[in-house]
């Protein structure tokens, strides 16, 4: 959201608000590990830090890096602050733990045809190519017949109607409790694909109206260097100050300041691209205090938990095909998908997600570790353990500069999302996924609209009087 005060902004990637916030899953990267690709502001330690800019956008996450860009080709000076070594928040590609590129966070480009990053790929000479149309569904140790795949498919079409119709009440409700009663034993595998697979937290932690606000993905993409390799790329030619956190932000009056360890940066508008979970420790200062309706706000659109467990397994013992999603017939909530040879590598990856992937994640690597041989020699046999070599897992809840996944909102807590986009003055969207509605913008200085990112909804709105003192919409 989005403050405007006498000519001095501060913006965050949600929309706006009288004064501030970001609400993104993408803030920062990993603290410490393997080698990630990476692309550092060269001089960004040794050379002083700038003491001003026209913008500030604190995060060079894949939505800091978009408002970045989109502020540079304007003309205007932008500085881009990163407590990480690296740019691409949950977008990290990991190239030396198992010597094939291994996205850390995430590696899926949704909507590939109309998403502006995957058109900017073939610039940054970055391959991408289509992912997988369909998932293989295993019953015990054997695969799926094509009858029972069509079984499981119709579950999740219903479940997901029935979703999306209990969003059209007017009464809030977790997801879980309106999934169709006579799903029988396919159940909990479309609970767990239409919540921690999809979400990153298990159905009965949704609202249903926050459920049927998202976007619905079509088809999707991979990228062969990774995604992590792509957003560090796009961000290769902006000004970024790496291991600078901003520690507090000052918006007051007409002059606006961002404080880090390297000093202050004086400066006309200030993007935050930081996470919810992030915005909630209150690692960030504000001078004044946000408004505490935000601050619930961004509490309440709680992240999620999505981790991977990858093993690297030569040899294609499982007969499987590139980038393969394996799904299981499961009977109860402890399961997890299996993305297989990842890239035509041989790098798996157990997927763990939702409550069972948090409470593992809590319990440390070596927990992570046992789940995911236990699952896999379930589905193929315990010879299939002989063929695992090396085992890494990620941890993002952990992550002081992430704290999760992407972020849903907890049952009644629909309207945070609308609160967090409450505009006042001009409107700047930065991230995936947002929806605007039924505002009156007018009377603006500047532009009306700013759009950072991709897969936006803006409809309903009244727009006049804007462009008042420039041009630059």
């Amino acid at each position: 959201f989005n403050v405007s005060k006498a000519g001095a902004r501060l913006l965050s990637r949600r929309a706006f608000l009288q004064n501030v916030v970001s609400t993104s899953a993408l803030a920062a990267a990993l603290n410490g590990g393997p080698s990630f690709i990476g692309m550092p502001w060269s001089g960004a330690q040794a050379a002083a830090l700038p003491r001003d800019a026209d913008v500030v956008v604190i995060g060079a996450g894949a939505a800091g890096i978009a408002a970045a860009q989109r502020i540079k080709a304007s003309g205007r000076k932008v500085l881009v602050l990163e407590a990480a070594r690296q740019a691409g928040g949950r977008c990290i590609t990991d190239t030396s733990t198992f010597g094939a590129p291994f996205d850390r966070g995430a590696r899926w480009l949704h909507g590939p045809d109309t998403n502006p990053v995957a058109r900017l790929s073939r610039g940054a000479g970055v391959e991408i190519y289509p992912a997988a149309s369909s998932q293989r569904v295993r019953i015990g140790r054997r695969q799926a017949r094509a009858s029972e795949v069509e079984e499981f498919l119709s579950a999740l079409v219903r479940a997901n109607r029935a979703i999306d119709e209990a969003a059209q009440g007017k009464a809030d409700v977790a997801a879980l409790s309106v999934m169709p009663k006579d799903l029988e034993s396919w159940g909990p595998s479309a609970a767990f694909v239409l919540g921690p697979l999809m979400c990153g937290k298990d159905l009965n932690d949704i609202s249903v109206m926050d459920y049927a606000r998202a976007l619905k993905r079509g088809s999707a993409a991979l990228s062969r260097q990774g995604l992590g390799t792509l957003i560090a790329r796009l961000a290769a030619d902006l000004p970024i100050a790496y291991e600078t956190p901003a520690t507090r932000i000052s918006w007051s009056g007409r002059a606006l300041s961002v404080e880090t360890k390297a000093g202050t940066i004086a400066c006309r508008a200030i993007v935050v691209t930081v996470s919810n979970a992030v915005l909630s420790t209150g690692k960030i200062a504000f001078a004044p205090e946000l408004p505490k309706r935000v601050l619930d706000s961004a509490s309440n659109l709680s992240l999620g938990s999505f981790d991977h467990v990858a093993l690297q397994i030569p040899g294609n013992p499982f007969d499987l095909e590139r980038d393969d999603m394996i799904i299981e017939k499961a009977d109860g909530a402890r399961t997890a998908a299996l993305a297989a040879r990842i890239g035509g590598s041989d790098l798996y990856a157990v997927e763990l997600a939702g409550s069972l992937g948090r409470d593992l994640s809590a319990q440390g690597e070596t927990a992570m570790e046992a789940f995911a041989r236990e699952w896999i020699g379930k589905l193929f046999g315990s010879d299939a353990l002989k063929s695992i070599g090396k085992v890494h897992a990620t941890r993002w809840n952990h992550d002081p500069l992430i704290g999760g996944a992407f972020s849903m909102a907890k049952v009644g807590a629909q309207g945070a999302r609308k609160i967090l986009m409450e505009p006042l003055g001009a409107l700047h969207f930065a991230g995936v996924g947002h929806v605007a509605r039924h505002n009156v913008l007018h009377d603006a200085p500047h532009q009306a609209v700013s759009v950072y990112g991709n897969d936006h909804l803006f409809e309903f709105n009244v727009v006049s009087n804007v462009c008042m003192s420039a041009d630059d919409a």
